[in-house]
């Protein structure tokens, strides 16, 4: 009887995952303007997928933003996380003050980096070059406009992977701790040889976490970019929305969202294995 109080929670989501997700699938293989009727067109929307440059171009700045997620957040989590271990004093009200960009709505962050950083007449960068510093615009330069809208995200995002850290490290035993310190370990070999073991675990979830979320990343970059200049900071979530929503062309915009997640897939493969593998030891 017990596996009834599941069934509510499956209905939610075959109605709301597994129904929308299969017309996506079938999608990817028929031409749709999203009025007209659907007409089947086989292989077709892959293909035009394969031929555009804007496809190959979001698809690099995807891995390019992925790559940049996998290593400065974390490396700032971490050592942001290692130094309130460390500390203790007033941790608290450090966690509190990264946290906050967090809970702060995305398109709220996006709008006040774009109108007080960016901004060429009220931001910092259009006051830096009003007393003649030549600092270029990120948003307004092709190559930097993506890094530019990822450093709204990465300050959006490490204080989160500050506090996961943080909570993992606090659950290291403090016997290792203290050995280490009685032998003399400086801060780096504290790391290496004592606290980054003790939460691979977890900075393995995040990481895995973090590619997933990367392919899906949207927000930060329609708001503030809408994936220019000349799509230089176009992603695949966004080249999906144009497709559908402006070149009406809902068919390619499913084939687009299917190798989204094709990368969400492998990556929630490797967490499902390394979950598995936990629970049998």
């Amino acid at each position: 009887m017990h596996r009834l109080y599941i069934v509510p929670t499956m209905i939610i989501n075959i109605v709301i995952v597994a129904i929308p997700a299969l017309l996506t699938i079938v999608l990817a293989f028929y031409n749709w303007d999203g009025i007209s009727t659907p007409t089947f067109a086989g292989l077709d929307n892959f293909r035009a997928l394969a031929a555009d440059r804007v496809f190959w171009t979001s698809l690099g700045n995807n891995l390019i933003w992925t790559l940049l997620f996998l290593t400065v957040p974390i490396l700032m989590g971490l050592l942001a996380a290692s130094m309130l271990l460390i500390v203790r004093r007033g941790s608290n009200l450090f966690q509190v003050v990264y946290f906050i960009p967090v809970v702060i709505a995305t398109a709220i962050t996006a709008r006040v980096w774009q109108g007080m950083i960016y901004s060429p007449v009220t931001g910092v960068f259009g006051i830096l070059q009003k007393y003649g510093m030549p600092i270029p615009n990120p948003l307004t330069q092709p190559h930097l406009a993506l890094f530019g809208v990822a450093t709204v995200d990465l300050w959006h995002w490490w204080g989160f992977l500050c506090v996961i850290f943080f909570a993992a490290l606090r659950q290291v035993p403090q016997e290792q701790i203290e050995a280490a310190r009685l032998e003399g370990a400086t801060y780096f070999q504290m790391m290496r040889y004592v606290l980054l073991p003790g939460i691979w675990p977890t900075i393995t979830l995040m990481m895995i976490m973090t590619v997933i979320w990367s392919f899906l990343a949207f927000d930060f970059v329609y708001i503030m970019t809408q994936g220019g200049p000349a799509f230089s900071s176009e992603l695949m979530s966004t080249l999906a929305y144009r497709k559908a929503f402006y070149d009406l062309n809902v068919g390619q915009a499913a084939a687009a969202a299917l190798v989204i997640s094709f990368f969400g897939l492998v990556g929630t493969y490797f967490y499902v294995r390394i979950q598995t593998r936990e629970g049998e030891q």
